[in-house]
């Protein structure tokens, strides 16, 4: 019996108009889920959640508007779950093999051309394979074709808008300036529309904004490590703890860095890992609570506990 009122992200309402239409083709009853487009988020939500009937909020995006969120849920505390920002460290390990781990990359980094939380957004690679691995990503990423998604050839899509390209290249432009090298791309390309190239940075340096900021674009930055120890601490020096990606054939090691890695979900030897029988979400600033499975399911229920005395 219980109703649902979505906010679409005001970017992109369509999708989900077009997921209430198939509902409703399926049966489900009118107003049971009903579907608020808005280019005026934060006054429909503040009046959803100063509302009495409302015992529930689930959020995705952004970890700064995830905050507000919890702020205004904490009034009438309102259960709340955040599936927030990322910034998901891809290690590879001396032993990895490399050739899986640029697939594993290129899956993990270039999803949605990298404008997704699960994201590769920090790719630290031991020394030991360092050349051999920024050579072949960067080959893969070189076979990127950029255009338009009606065109056939097209394997790398605009970003969604104009503020997207513009932070990209932001952090592009810093990391270059602190000393990292441009291994491809870099630099966005003449004319319309919000294009940006795959592009491939190494030796990025430990205070370029690129390492602390989610990218949620195209652009990988490579840094070289020499210890696992040294790699665990440069994974964890976030605020974020979505998902980590870790390349190695020492199932001892993979265990450890599963369990050192402070995120909520790892993908070990393998780039893509969502699931939807499986539990999804983040630690730390990444967010609250799971979607997926059966947890996901749970985050919706209460938990009753009657005592009868006969």
């Amino acid at each position: 019996g219980c109703t649902v009122v979505l906010k679409p992200a005001e970017e992109t309402p369509l999708s989900a108009l077009a997921i209430a239409a198939l509902l409703t083709e399926a049966g489900v009853p009118d107003g049971v889920v009903n579907v608020v487009p808005t280019t005026d988020p934060g006054a429909v939500v503040g009046t959803w959640l100063a509302d009495s009937r409302v015992r529930k909020i689930s959020f995705t995006g952004s970890t700064g508007v995830g905050r507000m969120l919890l702020r205004q849920a904490a009034d009438r505390v309102v259960n709340a779950s955040m599936e927030l920002g990322g910034n998901a460290p891809f290690v590879v390990f001396d032993d990895a093999d490399v050739d899986a781990a640029v697939e594993g990359a290129m899956l993990a980094k270039m999803r949605n051309n990298g404008e997704a939380c699960t994201a590769a957004n920090r790719l630290f690679i031991q020394a030991g394979v360092a050349e051999e691995f920024t050579a072949k990503f960067s080959a893969a990423m070189e076979q990127k074709v950029l255009g338009r998604g009606v065109e056939s050839a097209t394997t790398l899509g605009p970003l969604i808008d104009e503020a997207a390209v513009t932070k990209v290249q932001e952090l592009v432009d810093d990391a270059v300036a602190l000393g990292a090298r441009v291994v491809t791309g870099g630099s966005r390309p003449d004319g319309p529309g919000h294009f940006y190239p795959a592009t491939v940075l190494a030796e990025v340096p430990e205070g370029a904004a690129i390492r602390g900021e989610e990218i949620f674009g195209p652009v990988a930055p490579l840094t070289t490590f020499d210890t696992e120890e040294e790699v665990t601490a440069a994974a964890n020096s976030t605020s974020f703890g979505l998902i980590g990606y870790v390349f190695t054939r020492d199932l001892r090691r993979a265990l450890r860095m599963s369990e050192n890695i402070e995120v909520g979900m790892v993908g070990v030897n393998a780039g893509v890992i969502s699931n939807p029988a499986a539990p999804f979400g983040g630690v730390k600033e990444s967010g609250i609570g799971r979607e997926g499975g059966r947890v996901g399911i749970e985050e919706y229920l209460e938990t009753k506990y009657v005592n009868i005395s006969l």
